[in-house]
């Protein structure tokens, strides 16, 4: 197996002033939580003319191993120039390099410049199961345009802080450096990974994790000047962010509001109308919620018991977790996890 190097699975390294912390840490210890499971799974050469229309993503599922959750579409565009229409209107033109990112699966048409009549991709791509990386040969004798596409699936609950406040499809184009470097390196890995491995048809999660991650970072970036809303508008508040990073970070100290207005060196009022205002919430029920999901991500994917659960996402009892947890939930932890495995 081809020894996958330190710049091909870690996100580019960005400097930060000193003795502050970096809010977007918080991106890969969300979706580091939601246990996120995916693969690149097809890989296009287009000619002109030509033009596809693809599903929304309960349409695709059928032709994915199976698994659940919501289900996150991407494209890399890593040759050439196409175009990308959503029904709702929104048209993109993309060149090399650039991401599409689907948060929600919806229907989408692509096309080259040259126009042509759009097909539905489910009668181009070939029949399950695929013991190999599928690649797929379509369109005319005219400009070359090559796409890697990909999916993320991820527990829909847990997904929703980051999903509800994306826009149905967004683009981001890494910049000359590190970022598109990276870029290049982890597409080619993972693509010479799943020619050559036993099981073709999947890369590596953490790739495709680390790809989505980074795309993430890179549209709040991106967007430095344009307003947001919702998590990811508080993720990149000066204020609220930094205070988010730290409870992500330590979910199980106490944290008091007290304590947290002071790391972040603002009042405590200032503190949580930021929160009020951003996530609707104060910053101790927000705690609640993360040190809740943590809890969740636990209790299916290890063999922890109850008690030290409850320990580690910062309660002093597992009664007190119990009970939070089934407010939470409608279910007692240990009823959640049978009904999970």
């Amino acid at each position: 197996m081809t020894a996958s190097p330190y710049r091909m699975t870690e996100t580019p390294v960005r400097s930060r002033p000193p003795g502050r912390r970096d809010p977007f840490e918080v991106i890969p210890q969300v979706l580091d939580l939601v246990r996120l499971n995916g693969a690149l799974f097809f890989r296009w050469d287009f000619g002109a003319p030509w033009s596809y229309r693809s599903p929304t993503a309960a349409e695709v599922v059928s032709v994915l191993p199976e698994g659940t959750g919501s289900l996150v579409m991407f494209h890399i565009v890593t040759d050439g120039h196409c175009w990308i229409e959503m029904d709702d209107g929104i048209r993109r033109e993309l060149a090399r390099g650039d991401v599409v990112v689907l948060p929600y699966g919806d229907a989408q048409t692509w096309g080259s410049d040259e126009p042509a009549e759009p097909v539905n991709i489910a009668t181009l791509l070939p029949p399950r199961p695929w013991l190999r990386l599928p690649y797929l040969r379509y369109g005319g004798a005219g400009a070359e345009t090559r796409l890697v596409c990909g999916y993320l699936r991820g527990d829909a609950v847990l997904f929703d802080p980051v999903l509800r406040a994306l826009p149905s499809m967004f683009v981001v184009h890494p910049p000359e450096g590190p970022a598109a470097a990276w870029l290049a390196a982890t597409v080619e890995y993972a693509m010479t990974e799943m020619a050559t491995g036993p099981d073709g048809a999947r890369s590596d999660q953490r790739l495709v994790e680390s790809l989505f991650s980074e795309m993430l970072r890179l549209y709040l970036e991106e967007r430095a000047d344009t307003a947001l809303t919702g998590w990811l508008a508080a993720l990149r508040d000066p204020v609220v962010g930094q205070a988010m990073s730290l409870l992500h970070t330590d979910p199980a100290h106490a944290w008091t509001v007290a304590e947290l207005a002071q790391a972040v060196t603002v009042s405590r009022t200032v503190l949580v109308d930021g929160f009020v205002r951003l996530l609707g919430r104060p910053p101790i029920r927000y705690l609640t919620e993360w040190r809740l999901n943590l809890a969740t991500g636990l209790l299916r994917t290890s063999d922890l018991g109850v008690g030290e659960i409850a320990l580690r996402v910062g309660y002093t009892s597992e009664e007190a977790f119990s009970r939070a947890f089934k407010r939470a939930f409608g279910q007692a932890p240990a009823h959640w996890r049978a009904d999970r495995t």
